[in-house]
Order: C-alpha cells, then sequence, then structure tokens
C-alpha cells in the first residue's frame, strides 16, 4: 500500500488496541501504543534509504529483506526496545510490544495484496509474492479508515467498538476483492475473442472497483495489454520482445539484472544506433498514458561495451534526458 494507507492503518490499529484494558486504562501508554502502530506500520519500508544507493539496488530490494519473516521481528523488537527506553521501563512490554508486533504484519500482509508484491517468504523463498487484488491505494479502504479516525478524534465514538467493527468490514471487503479477483481471471478466456489454448493472464487492480487492467501472455512471448470494465475487454497494445544478441549481453548489467529480478513481465526492445545498441526493458504490467514508465535501458556500443544506463519509473522524455546525462 502506499504511505499515505500504511500511516492511517497505524492510527486505526492504534485505536483498536482500546480494547486492551490495560492499553486503554493508562493514557501514557496509550500514546506509547500510538507511537509504536504508527513507526510499526511504516517500518518496513524504510528501506526507500536504499535510493541513496542508486535506483538498482532500491528496486531489488525494496520490499524485500525489509519485509520478511525475520524483519517482522526485528522491527518489532526494535520499535519496542526504543519505546521502553523512552518511557524509561515503564511500559507494560507484551501489550504494547503486541500491538507494534500487529502493525508490522498488517504492513507487510496488506502489501501482499497489490501488483507489486513483497518477498514476505524470506528467508525460505524468494519468490515475490503478488496477489493482484487490491491497488496500490485503495479509496475504501483509506476513506473508511479516515472516517473512523475523525469519529474517534472528536469522541464521537468509542474507539473500542468503532474500530473492531470497522476492522471486521474490512475484513469481508478484502473476502470480497480476492473473490472478484478470481472471478475476473477466471472469466477472461471467455470474454477473449482471441483466445488461444496456451494463453495465459493476469488481471491488475485499478483505483476504480469494476476496472481491472489485462495482460495476455501467447505461447511465443508475445504480451497483449487491455483492459476490462464490467464485462467489456479491450486490447490497448501489443508488445512482441525483441530477439536479438543485445537483448541477451544486456542481461549481464547489474541494473538489467535488478529489473528481472524484480518482474517476469519483462520485455525487451533493440533500437540501434550508429554508435551501437539501445535495449530496453519495460514491465507491461505498468502502462500509463500509451506508455510503460517502468524501465531499465542499457546503452551499449558495437561490440557491447555499457555506455550508460537506467532503471527505475520515468516518462520517455525524462528517460531520454537521463541517459544523456549519464552518458555524456
Amino acid at each position: 500500500m502506499d504511505t499515505g494507507t500504511h500511516l492511517v492503518m497505524g492510527i486505526g490499529l492504534a485505536g483498536l488496541a482500546m480494547v486492551d484494558p490495560v492499553i486503554a486504562g493508562n493514557p501514557a501508554v496509550q500514546t506509547a501504543v500510538l507511537l509504536g502502530t504508527v513507526a510499526g506500520s511504516q517500518a518496513p519500508d524504510f528501506d526507500n534509504l536504499l535510493r541513496l544507493r542508486g535506483n538498482a539496488c532500491y528496486i531489488r530490494n525494496h520490499r524485500g529483506l525489509s519485509h520478511s519473516l525475520p524483519a517482522i521481528l526485528v522491527w518489532t523488537v526494535l520499535i519496542t526496545g526504543l519505546l521502553q527506553l523512552l518511557y524509561r521501563g515503564s511500559l507494560p512490554w507484551l501489550h504494547v510490544g503486541g500491538w507494534i508486533l500487529l502493525s508490522v504484519v498488517v504492513h507487510v500482509l496488506t502489501d501482499l495484496f497489490n501488483a507489486y508484491g513483497t518477498q514476505a517468504m524470506r528467508p525460505f523463498n524468494e519468490k515475490w509474492i503478488s496477489w493482484n487484488i487490491i491497488h496500490i491505494f485503495d479509496p475504501v479502504i483509506f476513506t473508511v479508515h479516515i472516517i473512523a479516525i475523525l469519529l474517534w478524534a472528536g469522541g464521537i465514538a468509542n474507539p473500542a467498538t468503532l474500530f473492531p467493527l470497522m476492522y471486521a468490514l474490512l475484513f469481508f471487503y478484502y473476502i470480497w476483492r480476492t473473490l472478484a479477483a478470481r472471478s475476473t481471471v477466471r472469466r477472461l478466456p471467455r470474454l477473449d475473442k482471441l483466445h488461444a489454448t496456451e494463453d495465459t493472464y493476469i488481471a491488475i487492480p485499478t483505483i476504480s472497483l469494476d476496472v481491472w487492467n489485462i495482460v495476455k501472455q501467447t505461447a511465443d512471448g508475445t504480451f497483449h495489454v487491455g483492459n476490462l470494465r464490467r464485462n467489456h475487454l479491450s486490447w490497448l497494445d501489443t508488445v512482441k520482445c525483441d530477439d536479438h544478441p543485445a537483448v541477451e549481453k544486456s542481461k549481464s548489467d547489474p541494473a538489467i539484472r535488478s529489473f528481472l529480478y524484480f518482474t517476469s513481465f519483462a520485455c525487451a526492445e533493440v533500437i540501434e544506433h550508429g554508435w551501437g545498441y539501445e535495449v530496453r526493458w519495460c514491465d507491461v504490467r505498468y502502462r500509463h498514458r500509451k506508455q510503460y514508465p517502468f524501465v531499465a535501458v542499457l546503452l551499449m556500443d558495437k561490440k557491447y561495451q555499457t555506455l550508460g544506463s537506467y532503471v527505475g519509473w520515468l516518462s520517455d522524455e525524462r528517460l531520454m534526458k537521463r541517459l544523456r546525462m549519464d552518458t555524456y
């Protein structure tokens, strides 16, 4: 989920903690739990600092180790320990730590539901898990949290009643979205007039609940990109991967390896220039305004020696400007 949604979830979990009599009966502990759940709801994304080491490092590792099973415990112990130091050891650490643990778990769990996904099963498995059920920003989840927080802050509703009800409703909302996602994928072959037996589909949620972005991969590796609005399937673009020696050579570049490590929906295009080759990898899941802004680009001379590279999110215009800066 996005940072704003994780923030309101952290506040919401502090409201839910009011069902715990040990917390509800002590204002100082309530404040500590609020600080802890907000920090816990943000902690796994502290790996955004990896941007300082470059986009390739960030893309390869974001939502990786920081969202793993060991990291959940590390974040919980670290935040609980810092709060104990701040409160000079006066906090009921099992109660405070338990709610902090829940906030970290909720962060990692909700990230599994979107298209970006996480490596939540590390160290047992480095596979990226993305369930394609909830958009990275879901207006229903965000709005419901904002309303509940305002009711709590205004003293209009008892948090011990309000937040259990809210999370019960969101639990059923997640079930409904899960069933909707599975139903969408199952009916795509029937809606696709060009369907072949070997075709595979994924449906990616959008900010609109009744619109899904669709990616179909055919037996020859070609991707078809479109969207589904209710029962109307429209194909918007076809992306065919180039078969060129420069594509294979590019896979040894660290930036390209980081990109391919993250996504299995990458397709390469080779553009020949007088000075060499431009190999442009794009993630076909992310189409925006007729472009694929999540890219990895490598410039090589005629002997396949690297001249410059870039990996990240950019429009075509900004990408070419960035490559010129890196090359010259």
